[in-house]
């Protein structure tokens, strides 16, 4: 594996950066306070294909193969300070652009993907409900057909970016009885009669807007199914290896810029007489986060190998996104602590990114999960 970026690459994740740092400049306790999803910067993006990474060209996207999304997307998160809206982003990208990629007709692909691509459109994932979280599939939204329609019944929470989204993949069952080979998937607009949604209030990624969605006789038409009927777990298993493969690429930038932002503080901030980078255990705190931030980069980059290459990530991706979402909280919580009293005010921002990155231990599967599956997969 050669994860030496060519001239190219550089060059795009230079950019990313450059522009990045101008783009994003928005008072973040204020937006955070008020849970304020940032609508220009979406657009912003949209502009500079980051909505549409992994979208051919024809399609208005910007063509990247995985490592090269990953790599853009760990310099946007080293620029831009705003979690919430690159977590709206990672949920677009891999509940609802990556599926259609995979699995979605042609007709699907030239309605959705020009939109979803260019940021005029804003995509969410409905899988989650009140009784099936961790247990995913075993969901209680139901699918009735009836003549060339399918008419959706049932109640999502935790739906990301629902109450700015245009258009969510969600998850029914066609046929309770058969478990998760009942389960399917169809491409929802938001402005479709029988759907309606609720802003749910969180405790961090509070700039990404995350709401409930219920569904009373929605109907949608068969041209709307996302793949086959039945194959809706399929479809889900294939997106959540790419979502925990991917989503905390923008994290990794973020602990980069938390750990150059502590070096320069512990450089900088003298206390008896010389720099508290020279005491022991606030060294110790560095040198753990430079750990973590190359460890986790390695994994990021490993498993965005394998999806490149189209080789089996299941494993990795679990294990990707455990390590980070851990070393990320761990990060945060070592920056708070070096910076002392100031880290601790809401004006230094550390404490918000705290709290959103703690969401990362609970999103795409808690780490409890992940380490059950892991085993699984080791034969244990």
């Amino acid at each position: 594996m050669d994860f030496e970026w060519n001239a190219e690459q550089r060059r795009l994740f230079d950019e990313i950066e450059a522009w990045a740092r101008c783009a994003f400049t928005r008072d973040l306790v204020e937006a955070d306070r008020a849970g304020t999803f940032d609508r220009s910067g979406w657009e912003t993006m949209g502009q500079r294909g980051l909505p549409g990474l992994p979208v051919p060209s024809e399609l208005g996207g910007a063509g990247c193969d995985a490592l090269t999304m990953v790599g853009a997307l760990e310099r946007l998160g080293y620029a831009c300070p705003d979690n919430g809206l690159l977590f709206s982003l990672h949920a677009h990208l891999w509940t609802v652009v990556t599926p259609l990629l995979a699995v979605g007709t042609e007709a699907q692909k030239r309605k959705y993907l020009p939109a979803l691509s260019s940021g005029r459109w804003i995509g969410g994932n409905a899988m989650t409900e009140p009784e099936a979280g961790s247990d995913a599939f075993a969901l209680r939204t139901t699918a009735r057909r009836e003549g060339d329609e399918y008419i959706l019944n049932g109640h999502k929470s935790f739906v990301s970016n629902a109450p700015i989204a245009d258009v969510l993949t969600v998850y029914a069952t066609v046929d309770a009885a058969k478990g998760p080979a009942g389960v399917t998937v169809f491409l929802v607009e938001t402005k479709t009669a029988g759907v309606s949604v609720r802003l749910v209030d969180k405790m961090g990624l509070r700039t990404s807007p995350t709401g409930e969605v219920s569904f009373s006789e929605c109907r949608v038409p068969t041209n709307a199914r996302l793949g086959d009927e039945g194959a809706g777990s399929f479809v889900f298993m294939r997106s959540m290896t790419w979502e925990r493969g991917c989503i905390l690429a923008s994290a990794v930038g973020a602990m980069r810029r938390l750990f150059e932002r502590s070096v320069r503080f512990a450089r900088n901030r003298k206390q008896y007489g010389q720099p508290i980078g020279k005491f022991q255990q606030v060294a110790a705190r560095l040198v753990a986060m430079k750990e973590r931030l190359e460890t986790s980069r390695l994994l990021l980059y490993r498993t965005a190998w394998l999806l490149a290459q189209n080789r089996p990530a299941y494993l990795d991706a679990a294990l990707t996104k455990k390590h980070i979402s851990e070393a990320w909280v761990q990060c945060c919580e070592d920056a708070l602590q070096i910076h002392g009293g100031q880290g601790y005010r809401v004006e230094c921002g550390l404490e918000r990114e705290l709290r959103d990155a703690l969401g990362s231990r609970l999103y795409s599967g808690t780490n409890e999960v992940q380490c059950n599956l892991i085993a699984s997969l080791l034969g244990l």
